[in-house]
């Protein structure tokens, strides 16, 4: 359904993420990965979903100058967001270890973005989902991290992995959104296009 409706369009995913690009699998479309490096970067003063859509936007410029009339980019970008801070991707062991010792016990917002941009028009739209951790013992923690590695996620987790089938008592919203991309509102907005 939504493969015929795209049909016209030739759809750049930028994005590195085996998660999402298994959604673009999932969601039956034919579509090609290109990456460009960005630096993340983002204003001080941005707040919750302001970030990521900066974000998402940003991730989407470096490609301006050579879409042409039949390419659709998606680009796309996911923070934790925990007591007015931004948690993104944890540099090492340390961060990783102190940035799930701050979840243990609490409750935080998984926000996503998406970019969708052509040579005539952007729409960017954002989704958050609330995630409830139970307490985390410093074992467990430290055992996700050596095991799982999980340098390459907003906040050191993964729901999809162990510490999400352990660590999670419930979640408000799109199991989707924390995994790294709000699918139901993607699908929404590429069927309205």
């Amino acid at each position: 359904m939504l493969k015929e409706k795209l049909a016209p369009y030739n759809i750049i995913l930028a994005s590195g993420s085996p998660r999402r690009q298994q959604f673009f699998k999932d969601l039956d479309l034919d579509f090609e990965i290109r990456l460009k490096e960005v630096e993340e970067i983002y204003p001080e003063h941005l707040k919750s979903a302001e970030i990521t859509e900066f974000l998402a936007d940003l991730k989407s410029k470096p490609f301006d100058s050579e879409l042409t009339e039949k390419d659709l980019l998606i680009t796309s970008d996911t923070i934790v967001w925990l007591n007015n801070t931004a948690l993104g991707k944890p540099k090492n062991y340390d961060e990783a270890f102190t940035m799930l010792k701050s979840l243990s016990n609490t409750t935080h917002e998984v926000i996503t973005s998406i970019s969708i941009k052509s040579l005539t028009f952007q729409k960017i739209i954002s989704d958050s989902t609330l995630v409830y951790f139970k307490e985390l013992s410093n074992e467990e923690i430290d055992y996700y991290i050596n095991t799982y590695k999980p340098y390459d996620k907003a906040g050191s987790y993964g729901i999809q992995e162990w510490i999400g089938k352990i660590g999670i008592d419930k979640i408000e919203g799109s199991y989707f959104t924390v995994m790294g991309l709000p699918v139901h509102k993607l699908y929404k907005e590429l069927m309205n296009l």
